[in-house]
């Protein structure tokens, strides 16, 4: 990681955040992760000032320079009538970022999501699997992956699914906070996926970033190994507080219906991953309890 330039739009949120420490603790070169309000990636004439001031800096300290774009509009329900503005920032931006890139020579790693596929399959997705998204997120960032590899620049897609970390809002966050305020609680059940750390997947984004020739393969999945539901999830995040797992029930989708449509099943496969030679990411259940290990406290607030 010494010899790098690394820019990461979006280093405020709980995956730029991890992506930005663990390689300056890697020893990089120069690392510069604004939040949206520093650089927003819809402002095509920021972002190709920020890509090309990264490329001036990498050229004159003899650096690689890389993008790691953890930028997204994320509200998922949200997005269902927001649709206009989960583009602009699912797409457009990144369209603006690969731009740039192509223009610098830089290389670009996008982070992607499960929501582009249907969501029916009943064995892990594979890259080249068809997508069709269902919701208006998935839409977008489909359209975000398409205006990235179409770009010309030297560029990768990473799908991931089920993100979880120390910054921000999520699901383990969430359970930590239902355990202390509920005697029961419910929990969806019949969605399935690949909880994924946001520390393991920064590891793998760095990883891939480093490989001197990136792989052949322009789409790639990088999620937590194995695969759970909502509730084995859940339950878990209550054996790591000492609670008693069996306070958590299952439930049906159908039972807590949301504005957007949850896909059933997301799990995907790491095969191309590991062909490419990068490292899997651990077991999703062995990953959760080096969290709780490591930023315990953090999930805590």
């Amino acid at each position: 990681m010494t010899d790098f330039a690394l820019l990461v739009p979006g280093g405020r949120g709980q995956l730029g955040v991890d992506i930005a420490a663990l390689a300056e603790a890697a020893g990089a070169g120069f690392v510069h992760a604004p939040g949206s309000a520093e650089l927003d990636i819809t402002d095509a004439e920021a972002v190709a000032d920020a890509v090309s001031s990264l490329a001036a800096t990498a050229r004159d300290a003899g650096l690689r320079p890389v993008v790691i774009n953890a930028a997204a509009y994320t509200a998922v329900d949200a997005a269902e009538t927001d649709e206009a503005r989960a583009l602009e920032v699912n797409a457009d931006g990144p369209r603006n970022l690969a731009t740039a890139c192509a223009k610098h020579r830089v290389r670009l790693l996008h982070v992607s999501t499960d929501y582009v596929f249907p969501g029916d399959a009943t064995s892990p997705y594979e890259p080249d699997d068809a997508t069709d998204p269902r919701t208006a997120y998935g839409r977008t960032k489909l359209a975000g992956e398409r205006a990235v590899l179409d770009s010309g620049a030297e560029a990768w897609v990473v799908r991931t699914a089920w993100v979880y970390g120390a910054v921000g809002t999520n699901f383990v966050k969430t359970m930590v906070k239902l355990e202390s305020q509920r005697d029961q609680l419910s929990v969806v059940g019949d969605q399935v996926g690949c909880p994924t750390w946001s520390a393991d997947l920064a590891r793998g984004l760095l990883e891939l970033a480093a490989r001197p020739e990136g792989p052949r393969q322009r789409v790639l999945h990088a999620a937590g190994g194995g695969e759970t539901s909502w509730y084995g999830f859940a339950r878990a995040v209550f054996e790591e507080l000492g609670a008693d797992p069996t306070r958590v029930s299952p439930c049906t989708t159908a039972d807590f219906p949301r504005p957007a449509p949850r896909p059933a099943y997301s799990v995907l496969s790491a095969r191309a991953w590991q062909e490419a030679g990068l490292s899997p990411l651990r077991p999703w259940r062995e990953a959760l309890a080096a969290a709780f290990a490591e930023c315990g406290e953090a999930l805590r607030s």
